[in-house]
């Protein structure tokens, strides 16, 4: 690493001789950590022998699989990461952000010997519940979801949901678990195991998202070291290439952030970052960081929030009449559950392609005695694109509200 951090000096990318040592004995060795979660302890709701662990494809491989063979998964590729109706397809979209936190928490793992399958299982799984245009889509639908119901929207609430429910694929619970658990937003120092062994006390956790938003998951913790690795690695993974993509956006430029490093920062934040984590937590039974390297992530993390999250560029991507039209089109299609008009998008393309996945599985979806769960599953499901396009179709005044940037604006070609 020749990046030098001035705000944090002390995080050179380099291993000390002891942790180094370590990490090379055990890469030599082959052995998983004794605190890894082996494929022999996958838990699955189905115990059937379609899913048995194998020489070929053991558990976490199995779910790893499943999880990019779903339509969600495909559906990521089409969803704002940060920038949202912006003619660039150098900008990154959530497909990558998850490959890129699975590409983190796999170097990690590696070197603490966890087992490198569910990591990129969870890593893969993590964002499926995302709505389309990023966070700012998933505050408009929890608003609307929230004023109905009571009931809270997080994405990583829905990510299982998705998994879970809506694809029926017997997905093992060390995966469901460290999907929900990821939420980058709560920032931790140290991460510890939750202990969670079974089904049952899961579900009652997820409910309780379901009903207590941020009060309860601020205090999830994954139940395995690969899970806290996919959780550390979120934030990894995004706190310097957010970064690289507001610069190539022009909402940033090289001299505008506070280390000094520009675009570089993500080059230096991997290094950085990454290293740190082996460091304090090689042969130990949790997940930790420096006081100087957590200090810095939290420091960078909310410069981006002021410098490009909160900035008014990308906030006036959504006027008020955008984000209304998250709540119009809740109603609009609650309205064609209750009509029951099986050629209404909702049914045509959500409801009916749900049903026939599940029935394969011997699973089913009960979407009529929940109509607004069942809206929440459509709308979250969606790719930027086709949210635009439902509005369109279906309210005459929407396709003037969306922000349109053109690859060949005036200027761009002589």
């Amino acid at each position: 690493m020749t990046e030098i951090n001035r705000l944090a000096p002390g995080l050179t990318g380099q291993l000390s001789s002891e942790a180094s040592e370590a990490v090379a004995e055990r890469l030599a060795s082959g052995r998983l950590s004794p605190f890894a979660c082996r494929d022999a302890s996958a838990i699955r709701r189905d115990s059937c022998d379609r899913d048995r662990d194998t020489c070929v494809r053991p558990s976490f491989v199995r779910d790893a699989e499943k999880i990019v063979h779903l339509p969600a998964y495909n559906r990521l590729a089409g969803k704002t990461q940060v920038f949202s109706f912006r003619a660039n397809d150098d900008l990154s979209r959530r497909g990558l952000h998850v490959q890129l936190v699975a590409r983190v928490a796999r170097d990690i793992g590696r070197a603490l010997g966890l087992n490198l399958d569910l990591i990129e299982a969870i890593a893969l799984g993590h964002d499926l519940g995302h709505t389309p245009f990023g966070h700012a889509g998933e505050r408009f639908l929890n608003d609307v979801y929230h004023a109905r119901t009571g009931r809270w929207f997080f994405h990583n609430v829905q990510s299982v949901r998705v998994i879970d429910a809506l694809a029926g694929r017997n997905v093992s619970l060390q995966t469901l678990d460290g999907a929900l658990c990821h939420n980058g937003e709560f920032e931790q120092q140290v991460f510890e195991t939750s202990g969670l062994a079974e089904f049952d006390t899961f579900d009652r956790v997820v409910e309780s998202c379901w009903e207590g938003g941020d009060e309860a998951i601020s205090h999830l913790r994954p139940m395995t070291l690969e899970g806290c690795v996919v959780r550390v690695s979120d934030i990894i993974a995004y706190v310097g290439k957010d970064r690289q993509d507001a610069i190539r956006a022009g909402l940033c430029d090289e001299g505008t952030f506070d280390d000094g490093l520009g675009g570089a920062y993500n080059a230096w934040a991997l290094a950085a970052f990454v290293t740190d984590v082996i460091e304090h937590s090689v042969g130990r039974d949790r997940i930790e960081m420096s006081e100087e390297a957590f200090s810095e992530m939290r420091r960078a993390k909310r410069e981006n929030y002021e410098k490009i999250y909160g900035a008014g560029e990308v906030n006036g991507d959504f006027s008020a009449e955008v984000a209304e039209l998250f709540g119009r089109l809740y109603e609009h299609e609650l309205a064609a559950l209750a009509a029951g008009d099986e050629s209404a998008a909702i049914f045509a393309h959500h409801v009916l392609p749900t049903q026939q996945r599940l029935e394969y599985y011997g699973r089913d979806y009960d979407w009529e005695s929940d109509p607004d769960q069942t809206v929440v599953d459509f709308i979250s499901s969606m790719t930027d694109d086709y949210f635009m396009a439902t509005c369109e179709a279906v309210f005459p005044d929407a396709a003037g509200l969306f922000p349109s940037r053109g690859y060949f604006a005036p200027g761009i070609l002589a």
